[in-house]
């Protein structure tokens, strides 16, 4: 049985496919780059990473008529640290010129969010202006994302290593990669544990590593749970898009750090 991962990346290795048989000029980027774990690894409270994002698979249409650059800019004058740009079009209604528009518009980190399994887009999401990509553990076998993870930090592209069990962690620790989300979405079920963070960050040195929650924290409740775990940054999706208030959402979960993590 076949699950939506599964059908995300069918419909990602054909449009690999289609760069590749239609090369565009050589992609280079223009933009200064900004550094997400600089940012968040030097900050004394949770750092949110807002998420621009019109619909997904497990909730379909969310905000399909969102203006992507202002919705950036009001996260960021909210008080997010960073954006995270859904590029991906059959799944999520997202596109590389949302991501390029809102990096005109805002001078924090980047991240382009998106289903990387080829080279190709590593150079197209960093000459459309993103400071880091996603890597998602279950998306491939460790030796292909080993090259992906080696060819961004070849092209001074920051990544946000994804993974949702323990075996993912393991991959991502043996890599020794510096920034690991840990998503409370399962993304062949896209079902939400928020104990997934609890779980596995036991096993993270957060002295070195930065540790970012994913999925299902919408209240300063569920964001001082996370601090507890030595998390320093969470991705927010869905709250923001829905947020009829999008200051007082992001002062909710912008808490202090546990004494033990400054």
């Amino acid at each position: 049985m076949t699950t939506i991962l599964d059908d995300i990346l069918k419909e990602k290795e054909k449009e690999v496919q289609r760069l590749k048989e239609n090369p565009q000029e050589e992609l280079e980027s223009y933009y200064s780059f900004h550094s997400l774990y600089e940012a968040f690894m030097n900050s004394d409270k949770l750092s949110v990473i807002g998420e621009v994002k019109r619909a997904s698979p497990s909730k379909g249409d969310i905000d399909a008529e969102v203006n992507p650059v202002e919705q950036a800019k009001s996260y960021v004058n909210a008080g997010a640290k960073a954006i995270s740009v859904l590029t991906d079009t059959p799944f999520f209604k997202g596109t590389m010129d949302d991501l390029a528009q809102i990096r005109e518009a805002v001078e924090v980190p980047i991240l382009c969010k998106d289903f990387i399994i080829d080279r190709v887009q590593i150079k197209r999401a960093k000459a459309h202006g993103a400071d880091v990509i996603l890597l998602i553990a279950s998306a491939m076998p460790k030796e292909k994302l080993l090259d992906l993870y080696n060819e961004a930090k070849a092209n001074h592209v920051e990544v946000l290593f994804e993974v949702h069990n323990e075996d993912e962690l393991q991959i991502a620790l043996s890599m020794g990669v510096d920034i690991i989300g840990i998503n409370n979405r399962n993304l062949k079920t896209f079902e939400v544990n928020p104990e997934v963070t609890e779980k596995l960050a036991k096993q993270i040195r957060t002295s070195d590593t930065l540790l970012i929650s994913e999925s299902g924290i919408r209240t300063t409740e569920d964001a001082e749970r996370v601090t507890r775990t030595g998390a320093k940054g969470i991705l927010v999706g869905e709250t923001l898009m829905k947020s009829k208030n999008i200051k007082k959402t992001v002062d909710e979960l912008v808490v202090p750090l546990m004494s033990d993590q400054v």
